[in-house]
């Protein structure tokens, strides 16, 4: 009787449509169960590491099946829970499951194959080649790599010129440390005497050995090995000194794998007893926990939602649940993790992708491996910590929910980690806390709908007054001449009495570099970018003109490009031209610059934020950066220094980003010890934003905005879907894109805006278009997302449009 054939359905990270099956070889038949990596073939060389989703007896019709290759894990990595959520992505965020595995799992746990050539043999002298296919033998002929093998490289192969392999090399090793252990033999008394004794001729070796066994405790007892590390910081130590023991068999040497997790810390702390107010919001919350609501914290800056979220996590792990506590920044971990560390130990773990491929393995395994025992009951990270393997979650708080760095742009799957960890928690029948002071209109409308429920903070922690927000009519100080560079002669004022009575400031201009950009006085030239339609952004301290889009960067040009004249001016201000100008305003404060130039690193930006919570550090400067949610006890006065910038922006949500982020950074003046002072320069002082900003008053400002979200069809009344095309021939892409619009106002029930080129029209010399479609929240949004996706690959079929690539962005901003 034949043996039925066994197939497996495997997800790849490849952008293709669907998932694909191959056949199961008996000899790995009965190890293969949903869940596992599998090294698989895939195109012509090509081998992938893949996710098996589903095994079962039916072939596809009309394709050659291929056999697996092999299984990498003895155990599955991904869980039942993660493939629901992974299906759900894909469905929701129009993409394919293969984008969101390759967003899901680190690198490490992603091999695949790298193609090798070499040389066979140089050819006769009358084989004719081209001048790319003599450049490749060359290099192969002196020994270097050839990374991007395409066209040329098969027709040396065809040829038999060149041969080529396919390897596989596993991205993640474990950490490994080595151990010195003294040999088991020497356990016994008697032994170890006679050992003592036989080294009386080598007194350096004695010695050493003496100190080995006293440090350790070892005399007597069991021999315990200790870390070389340790062993290098006993008296008498040496490397010769260790080899020859070692080579008597003394000493043995081996190797230990550890964790790079670990952090040492013991979680002998507790979480601060709550104040009345905070202990009645978290009976609040765990009342609505009992309804199975999502709960939206509405506590203003400096309130404590910080300590009601330890509270709500000593819970969850005494039930011996998971927890995951997401940020919207990479930095603020670095403060959060110490204080979640003191009170829960080893129990708390980073996930975030400025940790190592390494580290970001390790946490994996450590919850596929450990889910139930000692390991790692809390997940603090950023949004892609959503994708981790939890089997046991219990609760998702979604700290500083307002913010757009929760939203994924750039690649698929765009996402919106918010919205997301929503939906996950739904999966896994857990709670979710979205905390904020400034709420998104989403969730603060969802609230007074009764879908969440609405938990407020009114006053902060010990009844700290609010800060006192001054504005400064920057028209008025130009006329009359009061300005001093970009500093108003209040800010000013404010800043010097502050370092005066001992405080820190913060200062915000959200541009980063020195000067937006250069104009020639005598032609008006200003350099732009080669690729991008943005000027280039001048960098002083690296004399660069830099583009903030694609990277392109130039030296500073002496004198203009076009009309060769020398006078180049600088136009707007940076962060960096900030700092240089409080140098001169404040020779005696130090002044430090954070944004992306300055803290694209770890241990840059841990430094930074340290250094100015032990007020090594008088001024901080910053980008958004320094608004999302930092605690510092001893910022007595925040700057804003433009205002406007925010203001003046074409999206429908400006406003609402604006109120936030003056909002967010006003919230970092006087936080624990004093009332704090906040300066805000602008040109607009009775902008509705600005007046509602100073009245700190969030409710009024919504309901003078929802109105016109209501009248012009924009969440969260409606889904926003964009739909963007790009294409390297600006008239290709406007008649696809034009042809497209037409066909979906044919549809009822859609709205249509565009297309029209975004703010920025030309990115890495690729022209954009996009189309603005609105869905009404009821009715069926898969199949207006489905028809949206037939009409874009019907005409993606045309001769003419196959260069044309598209995404679609759903729920955008």
């Amino acid at each position: 009787m034949a043996i039925q054939n066994i197939y497996a359905d495997i997800i790849l990270p490849v952008p293709a449509e669907g998932i694909f099956t191959y056949r199961i070889p008996g000899s790995i038949r009965d190890n293969i169960v949903p869940g596992m990596r599998v090294i698989v073939p895939f195109g012509s060389r090509k081998f992938y590491t893949g996710i098996v989703r589903k095994v079962h007896h039916t072939p596809p019709d009309g394709f050659k099946i291929r056999d697996i290759e092999s299984v990498l894990d003895p155990l599955p990595i991904v869980n039942s829970f993660q493939m629901e959520f992974w299906e759900w992505i894909s469905d929701y965020y129009l993409c394919q499951q293969g984008e969101v595995m390759k967003a899901a799992l680190p690198s490490g746990l992603k091999p695949e194959s790298m193609t090798r050539l070499f040389l066979i043999r140089m050819p006769d002298k009358d084989v004719s080649l081209s001048a790319e296919e003599n450049r490749i033998l060359e290099s192969l002929h002196s020994g270097m790599k050839i990374k991007h093998p395409g066209k040329w490289v098969n027709l040396l192969i065809q040829k038999g010129l060149v041969s080529y392999e396919e390897t596989i090399t596993e991205k993640y090793r474990p950490k490994t440390e080595r151990y010195i252990c003294l040999n088991q033999e020497f356990k016994d008394g008697k032994k170890l005497e006679d050992l003592l004794n036989s080294l009386k001729r080598a007194p350096k070796q004695l010695d050493f050995l003496q100190t080995f066994i006293r440090e350790l405790g070892l005399a007597g007892d069991k021999p315990e090995c200790t870390g070389k590390k340790t062993v290098q910081t006993f008296p008498g130590f040496s490397e010769g000194i260790l080899r020859t023991l070692a080579d008597k068999n003394i000493l043995i040497t081996t190797k230990k794998e550890i964790s790079r997790l670990e952090s040492g810390d013991t979680g002998s702390s507790k979480p601060r007893e709550l104040t009345p107010v905070q202990q009645e919001a978290l009976d609040s919350i765990n009342h609505a926990f009992s309804e199975n609501k999502v709960v939206l914290l509405n506590g203003v800056t400096s309130s404590g939602k910080t300590e009601i979220y330890f509270h709500l996590i000593r819970d969850q792990i005494k039930n011996g649940k998971q927890v995951l506590y997401l940020l919207p920044e990479i930095v603020l971990t670095a403060q959060i993790v110490k204080r979640l560390r003191s009170v829960f130990g080893n129990q708390a773990g980073i996930y975030h992708s400025r940790y190592s491929d390494a580290e970001r393995v390790e946490t994996w395994y450590n919850l596929v491996l450990k889910p139930e025992g000692h390991s790692i009951r809390i997940i603090l990270g950023a949004r892609s910590a959503i994708y981790l393997p939890f089997t046991n979650l219990g609760l998702i708080i979604i700290d500083e929910e307002h913010e757009n760095s929760y939203k994924q742009a750039e690649p698929a799957p765009r996402y919106h980690a918010r919205d997301a960890a929503i939906m996950l928690a739904s999966i896994h029948k857990a709670n979710v806390v979205l905390g904020t002071a400034t709420p998104s209109f989403e969730s603060y409308y969802n609230a007074l709908s009764g879908k969440y429920t609405l938990v407020e903070l009114k006053e902060r922690y010990s009844k700290i007054e609010l800060p006192e927000i001054k504005v400064v009519n920057l028209r008025e100080q130009y006329r009359k001449r009061l300005m001093k560079s970009h500093f108003s002669d209040q800010l000013l004022g404010e800043l010097n009495s502050t370092l005066e009575n001992k405080q820190q400031a913060i200062l915000f201009q959200n541009r980063r570099g020195f000067s937006p950009y250069l104009e020639c006085q005598s032609c008006g030239w200003i350099p732009h970018c080669r690729r991008c339609d943005v000027s280039l952004v001048y960098h002083k301290q690296k004399n660069q003109l830099v583009c903030h889009y694609c990277g392109y960067s130039i030296k500073t040009p002496d004198k203009c490009i076009q009309c060769n004249e020398p006078d180049l001016r600088t136009r707007g201000f940076g962060t960096e031209k900030i700092v240089e100008e409080l140098n001169l305003f404040f020779p005696k404060a130090s002044v430090i610059r954070f944004d992306l130039d300055t803290a694209h690193s770890k241990k840059q930006y841990e430094k930074i934020i340290l250094d100015f919570e032990d007020r090594k550090t008088d001024i901080l400067v910053g980008t958004q950066i320094i608004t999302k949610g930092l605690d510092f006890d001893n910022v007595g006065m925040v700057g804003i220094l433009n205002a406007d910038n925010l203001l003046n922006y074409p999206d429908f949500r400006a406003y609402e980003h604006s109120y936030q982020l003056l909002s967010q950074v006003a919230g970092r003046a006087g936080r624990k010890y004093r009332r704090g002072i906040v300066i805000i320069q602008t040109s607009d002082p009775e902008n509705v934003v600005i007046r509602n900003v100073i009245k700190q008053d969030f409710r009024s400002f919504y309901e003078s905005q929802i109105t016109e979200r209501q009248i012009f069809n924009y969440p969260p009344f409606n889904r926003l879907i964009i739909i963007s095309m790009r294409h390297r021939d600006f008239n290709a892409l406007s008649d696809m894109a034009g042809i497209v619009a037409q066909e979906l106002v044919k549809i009822q029930g859609m709205h249509i805006l565009g297309p029209q080129q975004p703010p920025i029209g030309k990115v890495k010399n690729w022209h954009i278009q996009n189309i603005l479609v609105k869905l009404p929240r009821t009715g069926h949004l898969n199949i207006w997302k489905q028809r949206i996706k037939t009409i874009i690959n019907h005409y993606n079929l045309y001769n003419k449009f196959k260069g044309v690539q598209y995404f679609l962005d759903v729920d955008p901003y």
